[in-house]
């Protein structure tokens, strides 16, 4: 007899049951008989056919000739920077005790401004460590300190307008004249050669050991901030608005030198450098330059696959780790970083292995030769992927330099490890300007959105030039009419040109020396007009440090800006104190400026030859 069984019509036999052995299933669960599941989870190996039947499942047949790797046997030879060379100024020798920021991006403190007191915080903040330092070495000598550098009153509104004019900077000056020590007199005295005891009447038996406090005194204000006084140290461009520099370093009996010529961030790393091949040397006039420097490493490793919280795991049994949500990462389509990250962590993940090797801050290394030893006994050279033309647009790299020019040349793949610090406080602003385009009055305008007032307080640009104009106008007396002069019956009035507030620091266009064609901005300067002056208009002068370039030397200078420097975006530049930790925690603080774009074009406007309307006083 045959148990088969003939069905004409599947759906009809299902839907009326007509036979019970056939039956459909959307879904499939297993139903457990124990509680316990340790035994179903442990995969056991006893059931080879069932392990290569997962195996197979997983795709782990699909591989390749390829054997993993258990012997890497690598050689770097390196070097050091050891010149240093601030925009074109001459070159110096590296230095390696402190930060490359800070090396760089040093600017002096203004404590004094136009001949002017300046800075009165950081004036009373030296004073206060001078007393200290006297009271607990030799005895308490205020009084007779106080006597020879206490902190002076300004002299005349006329010519201390920027103290008079604002009632913060006043309030301060008026409070601690003749009643606190200026610190910054009193080692500007000692920086020039003099004794901290002179003129102060001391007794005789202390005045050498407040000479010698004096000396420590210097150094601690030397080291507290991160300056320097001498031009040539100065990587600041000021017709660029940012920071041009150079360094070098040794290599095989020829120097390599690296250019920065656009670093205005304030993060200082690798991708602000080009090597120019045109520049043989940076040649070091004063100062011992260190040349034993290149050094070879040739070292044998087990190399490591490369693990990390919420790598993917490829094994059937086990699951990624929940601390790292990699689907939370929402890349721009600019933000190539994160594309390659998310690329190398769920693609290729697997596929890497590591291979450490620990540099000094300051190295360049450049490997010359790696080779894998992998399970089949094969020994495998590796080259860099980045080998090749440095202008092909195919060549995969990172962490690399440019080469500058145009010539087709090798790439270089060495890493440059720069010391560099991870992370800087930065300050409030010290203060900040924004330059703008104006097409209407075809120039460029240097708005003064914040200043630092002499006594050290902060302020906007715009309120401190309203006030400033304000106390001027009140130091006019306004002349008192005759009540028999003619009142103007007219109904127009002609006006020559109207004015703009005082924060305001006009940038003219003016052809390149010996050059019909380029042009450059310059500052120019607007008239203070104050209405009942008879004397000459004197011109407003800026009061941000950057943008008085020239004013404050003996012998002044016109301030030029290269015109491809203010887009038609604009631009934002801003200073202020930066503050870090370097080797054995030791802290280094020094004023930086920054730039960055700007947020469009702006109009002041500024207008010439016009007629306006005659306001009649109203009469009873």
């Amino acid at each position: 007899m045959s148990n088969r069984v003939i069905i004409d019509d599947m759906q009809i036999a299902l839907n009326k049951r007509l036979f019970h052995t056939i039956t459909m299933w959307n879904r499939l669960e297993g139903r457990p008989r124990k509680s316990d599941f340790d035994r179903a989870l442990k995969a056991e190996v006893r059931d080879p056919l069932w392990m290569l039947t997962k195996q197979w499942q997983m795709g782990e047949f699909l591989g390749d000739d390829a054997g993993s790797p258990i012997m890497a046997k690598l050689h770097i030879a390196t070097t050091r920077l050891n010149k240093y060379q601030p925009s074109d100024h001459p070159a110096q020798p590296f230095r390696n005790d402190i930060p490359l920021e800070g090396l760089v991006e040093q600017r002096p403190i203004p404590l004094s401004l136009d001949g002017k007191d300046f800075s009165l915080d950081l004036r009373l903040m030296m004073g206060r460590h001078w007393i200290r330092m006297v009271e607990k070495s030799i005895g308490d000598f205020f009084d007779l300190f106080l006597q020879q550098y206490a902190v002076k009153m300004p002299a005349s509104p006329d010519s201390d307008a920027y103290i008079f004019a604002h009632p913060e900077a006043w309030q301060r000056f008026a409070a601690v004249a003749g009643r606190k020590i200026d610190g910054f007199s009193l080692y500007q005295h000692i920086k020039n050669g003099g004794g901290a005891a002179d003129g102060i009447g001391l007794d005789a038996t202390v005045v050498d050991q407040v000479n010698d406090l004096g000396k420590v005194f210097e150094i601690w204000v030397d080291g507290f901030f991160l300056q320097t006084d001498n031009p040539d140290d100065n990587a600041w461009l000021p017709s660029h608005l940012e920071y041009q520099f150079a360094c070098s370093a040794p290599q095989q009996s020829k120097e390599k030198v690296y250019e920065a010529e656009e670093y205005y961030t304030g993060s200082l790393d690798w991708f602000n450098f080009s090597i120019n091949d045109s520049r043989h040397e940076l040649e070091v006039s004063s100062g011992d330059v260190n040349n034993d420097v290149e050094d070879t490493i040739t070292d044998s490793f087990i190399p490591v696959a490369v693990d990390f919280d919420g790598m993917p795991n490829t094994r059937w049994w086990t699951f990624e780790d929940r601390k790292t949500y990699l689907g939370d990462i929402k890349p721009d389509t600019k933000e190539l970083g994160k594309l390659l990250f998310m690329e190398f962590v769920l693609v290729y993940a697997n596929d890497w292995f590591l291979i450490p090797q620990t540099l000094k801050a300051g190295t360049i290394s450049q490997v010359k030769g790696l080779v894998v030893t992998n399970v089949f006994g094969e020994r495998i050279w590796i080259d860099a992927t980045g080998t090749g033309a440095d202008d092909d647009w195919q060549r995969w790299t990172i962490f690399t330099i440019n080469r500058k020019g145009k010539d087709l040349q090798q790439a270089d793949n060495s890493l440059m490890l720069l010391p560099t610090v991870p992370k800087i406080q930065e300050g409030p602003a010290f203060e900040k300007f924004i330059m703008v385009r104006d097409e209407v009055a075809n120039m460029v305008w240097a708005i003064e959105t914040e200043i630092t007032l002499p006594s050290g307080d902060r302020k906007q640009g715009a309120e401190a030039g309203r006030e400033l104009f304000s106390f001027h106008q009140r130091l006019i007396d306004e002349p008192e009419e005759s009540e028999t002069a003619p009142q103007p019956n007219a109904e127009i009035q002609y006006r020559i040109m109207n004015s703009v507030p005082e924060n305001w620091i006009p940038f003219i266009p003016v052809h390149k020396e010996n050059d019909n064609r380029e042009t450059q901005l310059q500052r120019a300067a607007m008239p203070r007009i104050i209405s009942g002056d008879d004397q000459e208009p004197k011109r407003v002068r800026p009061r941000t440090i950057l943008l008085r370039e020239g004013i404050d030397q003996e012998k002044k200078k016109a301030y030029y800006i290269h015109e491809e420097e203010v887009p038609r975006a604009g631009i934002s530049v801003s200073q202020s104190f930066q503050r870090t930790r370097w080797y054995g925690g030791k802290v280094f603080i020094w004023l930086g400026a920054h730039k960055q774009t700007g947020r469009g074009e702006g109009s002041s406007g500024l207008a010439f030859d016009q007629i306006a309307p005659v306001t009649q006083a109203k009469t009873e």
